[in-house]
Formats: C-alpha cells, structure tokens, sequence
C-alpha cells in the first residue's frame, strides 16, 4: 500500500509576515530558500528532490539521466551579450552540466503577450536555434499560450532539459569532503550588473556584456580526463556567496574563500561601488565553482584556463564549524557570508 503524506490546511510559510509574494520570494536569498524549504519541499519531498542539486539524477533502464527545468523572466529582453533565448538554452544546458551530464534534449514554452511584434518573437526564435547549436542540443517539443495584452510582459519563456551521464563519478553536494579545493571558472558579475545597466539605460563608459554561454563542453572535457568532479554549482541568482552557502548547508561542512582570488572586472566592480552593490552576490550566467580533491585543482584549472585565463582557485573546504561559508577579505580580516533576505537585483534570468 501506497505510504501517503500527512495534510494540513496550516500555510507553512507566515503569512503575518508575508501575506503576499514578493518579488525576494525569487531573488535567490533568504525568502526563496524559506519559501522552498517550507512550502515546496515540505509538500513533494523524495530523495531526489531532497538532494538539493540543480536537476534530478535517476535511471533509465540501463541509462543514467538527469532532468532539470527553468523558466525566463528576465528584463529587458535584449541586453549586451545576450537575450532572453540565448539565456534559456544557456540556463537549461549549464544545470545539467552541474549534475555531470552531457545535456541532450530540451523543450521550450513560450507564453506571449497579446500585441508583442512578431519581428521581436523571431528574434528570440532565431537566437534560441543558434545557442542549442552551438551547445550541441536538440530542441525537441514545446509549447505556446498568448495572454491578455498587459498581462504578460511581452514574452516568458520556461525550458526543460534532458541528458545523459556517461561516467562513474557522482556529482552532488553530498559528495563535498574535508579538503577540497574550491575552484572558480572566470570573473563574476558580469550578466547581472549587464542586465540592470539594460534596464536602466545607464551610461556606463565601459561597455559590460553578459557572460552567458553553455559549460557543458568544459565540464565534459574535465570528467573526461577523469577529474573526480565532487560538485558543481553555476552562480546564477544570488551570485557566488549565495551558491556557496547552499553547498556548505547541504555538505554540512565549512567553505572558507579568499576575497582577493576573486576575479572581478574593473567595470563590474566600479558599477558596484557606485550603486551600493556587492559582487559577490551579483548574478552570473556562465560562471560555475567545482569542488575537487588538492591533486585535481591544477589539471582541473588547465582545462578551465582554455576558455577563460581568470579561471582560479578561490578557497576549501574544513568540516567545521559546518554549514558555514567564511571569507578573508582584502585587508586580511575573516567575516561570515550570510545569504541575502532577496536579491540585490530582480528578473535578471
């Protein structure tokens, strides 16, 4: 007999507090993993739910596959680097490359808004063919709904991936030990300050560009040469500090980074001091860390340093005090990484 889940009409979540959503519940902080935590896992807990990775890992048969989904919000839809397309495929890919598998197959939902140009809708379609090309992925079903003129913000996109896992290794932030390095594929911030400068119409005088782009490939390569990839995590909503945190609280373990190893811009960091911002936890969209024993770090590195030179390392791991993420900062103090209550910047991916 099926084992069924106790049912309360109790809401999990205060509504004291907060009677309504708001736009923090998706920032990637404090509010998100609440709302998560106590609402959504609370109602469909499973153990591959429960692992808290960036897709499902199950076996088909004889198959091991990974599942993940996403949907696209951001605003405006055309930024410097990128587009909400590009961003979708990228997105998709980029989490299935986090759970260690070789992405395959997506679908795409498109809801619309009644009146957004055609010429615009082609755009997107054009540039979500030309990103699952160059990430080596199909597009292989979808789906289209039109909503009331004012109800839709021209154009949501929500997108579904599927790949396959070719090797023994697993990845997952239950697989994060005492002693891994900490390594970090390029500069951050990049994509988030690229979208709010968008938005705004700011007139920097350096031009930031989104750093959107598939990791598969990198990814596959380093599993190839047989890296034993402990975890993996990209830095989308809430940055670095806030993926780092969530690894250290699944772990159970102490994640201590070294501010100065950090690659940041000079035009990303100035944009930061001048709004109040810290890049830490700006969002990136093709920025990832992976967790790898000592002896891995410099193959590791060699093979991140092929696309990008600022790849580095940034930090380890200890096992106390667990569930704790740590930074030196550039004066030599040490202070705790606390996770944001929203997120500095909304609908940003």
């Amino acid at each position: 007999m099926r084992e069924t889940k106790d049912f309360t009409l109790s809401c999990p979540i205060s509504i004291v507090e907060y009677p309504n959503i708001l736009l923090s519940h998706g920032g990637g902080g404090k509010l998100m993993h609440s709302l998560i935590d106590k609402m959504f896992m609370l109602s469909f807990s499973n153990q591959m739910l429960n692992s808290q990775h960036d897709g499902a890992v199950f076996n088909l048969g004889n198959v091991k596959a990974a599942f993940t989904t996403d949907s696209y919000v951001v605003y405006p839809l055309f930024f410097p680097g990128g587009d909400i397309g590009k961003l979708a495929i990228n997105g998709t890919v980029n989490d299935l490359a986090m759970c260690g598998a070789r992405p395959l197959y997506i679908s795409v939902g498109f809801i619309l808004e009644e009146g957004f140009p055609m010429e615009k809708l082609w755009r997107v379609v054009e540039s979500l063919r030309e990103a699952a090309e160059s990430a080596k992925v199909t597009i292989v079903t979808g789906d289209t709904k039109v909503v009331d003129k004012g109800k839709g913000d021209g154009m949501y996109i929500n997108t579904s991936g599927i790949g396959i896992i070719e090797h023994e290794a697993e990845v997952s932030p239950t697989r994060v030990q005492d002693g891994d390095l900490v390594l970090l594929n390029g500069d951050i911030g990049r994509h988030g300050i690229t979208v709010m400068s968008a938005r705004e119409e700011l007139a920097l005088e350096s031009k930031i560009s989104s750093d959107t782009a598939p990791l598969s490939s990198l990814v596959m390569e380093m599993l190839d040469q047989g890296i034993d990839i402990h975890c993996m995590r990209d830095l989308t909503r809430g940055g670095l500090g806030s993926a780092l945190i969530e690894i250290a609280g699944t772990s159970g373990t102490h994640i201590h980074i070294d501010e100065n190893a950090i690659p940041v811009s000079r035009e990303v960091r100035a944009t930061c001091e001048i709004l109040g911002l810290d890049p830490l936890y700006v969002a990136n969209e093709g920025r990832f860390i992976a967790f790898v024993k000592p002896h891995d770090a410099e193959p590791a590195l060699k093979i991140m340093r092929s696309s990008n030179l600022e790849a580095t390392l940034i930090g380890g791991v200890e096992m106390k005090p667990s569930g704790v993420v740590t930074m030196k900062s550039q004066i030599g103090t040490n202070r705790i990484i606390d996770m944001l209550s929203g997120e500095q910047l909304p609908r940003i991916c």
